[in-house]
């Protein structure tokens, strides 16, 4: 069997504990917490006040203007609060409580599809996965409509990325086993929504059961379409195998020029839960309101893959798993590699969130000294974007963000393989983030200036 992979890279624990523990559904909590951006884009406006009585697939939260997608109730009950609350990054955003009455009322517009997938248009299924509130849920949030309306008529292959390559991780593994057909449903829809005929499920082979089932599926499926042409490949497994340039390159030995994505080369990528909220969404009429998220890590007692309403508290999550053996030193919203540190029990789970890491002292104890680099060029030879992590780390670290922009710090995919891979324990990752974030501002300044000059 031929298996795909890309140049440099590397390869991690794997840690992949729960995969063989199926998914269970949270009982619903007695509240939830609806962030008002969930997404890339615009922050959403809340529609609803306290006192409203609201439903499962009910918008609370829409986008008026520019980028973004709407936020809707994942339990039914009353709108207790809006309240503005710190996200793990320290952004203040407002929030949607909602007290639950245990009833599970779906909202009128939860409406099951009559009639067949050739009978939709583009639009009409670009504006479902709009109304459906869907973003990526791989952990970009890119919002899914934009990216299918960026694609029309550019494209010729949509990608379903269940690479899943970040450690610890296995909600992706989970679903494709639990409800693989849904995947490849979401799959067909996107391919329809964009004319085209190729469709690739890229799975890495340490998922071999999911590999089996879904070629069992497609045996057994009829094709959407007489020349639809679906197949799974299999990718080595390496880190970041699930980076859409990587991913590009492995199956296409493709490279997307820096500044450009996926679609300008002929592509599109999909998350494997993405496509599966797709799928909902068009055939059965229900929005985003929840996710599988995976809660391990060497302080919870029971690890499990857990189907969440978006908005119940990580606190939650934690309470269902058995509670913690102990008192945490970090916890993890992702995975350990490109995860956020979160601060709070109370966050809420969003769409974004694939997994829940807690760990002990004992766990994350530092075992490399910290020492100025070595020079060993470890950092160069696993990036997989080609760049040399260590010189873009010191010129921010000497705040030359004007050379770190010469060096193409814009083209870091913020990986971490540089840092995994350091003997000298340099937060090389960190630096460059600080780097990004410079230029970024420097962009947005000389942008507004310029728009202020013209009026």
């Amino acid at each position: 069997m031929k298996k795909f992979t890309f140049r440099r890279g590397t390869h991690l624990r794997e840690h992949k504990d729960t995969a063989l523990i199926p998914t269970e559904r949270l009982p619903e909590p007695a509240f939830v917490s609806l962030r008002m951006s969930q997404h890339i884009g615009a922050h959403a406006t809340p529609v609803v006040k306290v006192g409203d009585y609201v439903k499962i697939g009910q918008v609370v939260g829409e986008v008026t203007q520019g980028l973004g997608c709407p936020i809707h109730a994942s339990i039914s009950g009353t709108v207790k609060e809006i309240i503005s609350r710190r996200n793990a990054t320290g952004t203040v955003i407002q929030n949607v409580v909602i007290e639950n009455d245990g009833k599970r009322a779906l909202h009128e517009s939860v409406i099951r599809r009559e009639g067949t997938l050739a009978e939709s248009t583009t639009e009409e299924i670009i504006e479902v996965v709009r109304r459906a509130g869907i973003s990526g849920l791989g952990g970009a949030t890119f919002p899914t409509y934009a990216k299918l309306q960026s694609a029309v008529g550019k494209v010729d292959t949509v990608i379903i990325n269940c690479a899943e390559c970040e450690p610890y991780l296995t909600a992706n593994h989970r679903l494709l086993l639990e409800r693989g057909e849904i995947v490849v449903s979401g799959l067909e829809v996107v391919m329809h929504a964009l004319g085209v005929t190729k469709g690739i499920l890229a799975v890495e082979d340490n998922k071999e059961d999911a590999i089996a089932l879904l070629e069992e599926i497609l045996a057994k499926r009829t094709p959407f379409r007489p020349d639809a042409d679906i197949r799974v490949c299999v990718m080595k497994t390496k880190y970041p195998q699930g980076d859409e340039r990587q991913l590009v390159y492995a199956l296409m030995k493709k490279e997307i020029p820096a500044g450009k994505l996926p679609a300008d080369i002929g592509v599109v990528i999909i998350n494997a839960e993405t496509s599966a909220a797709i799928s909902r969404a068009f055939w059965r009429g229900v929005p985003l309101v929840s996710r599988i998220v995976t809660v391990t890590g060497d302080c919870v007692v029971n690890p499990r893959n857990v189907r969440a309403p978006i908005g119940a508290s990580v606190q939650d999550l934690i309470n269902f798993c058995g509670g913690l053996k102990e008192t945490p030193k970090k916890m993890v919203s992702g995975g350990p590699m490109m995860g956020t540190a979160l601060w709070d029990p109370e966050t809420p789970v969003s769409k974004g969130m694939s997994g829940l890491l807690v760990f002990s002292e004992e766990h994350d104890r530092v075992n490399t000294y910290h020492t100025n680099c070595i020079h060993c060029g470890r950092c160069v030879s696993h990036c997989p974007m080609h760049l040399m992590p260590y010189y873009l780390a010191l010129y921010a670290k000497s705040r030359n963000y004007d050379k770190a922009e010469q060096m193409d710090a814009m083209s870091c995919v913020e990986c971490g393989t540089c840092t995994y891979n350091c003997p000298a324990g340099v937060e090389i990752v960190q630096y460059i983030r600080v780097a990004k974030g410079n230029i970024r501002a420097k962009a947005a300044a000389l942008r507004a200036a310029k728009e202020q000059q013209q009026k």
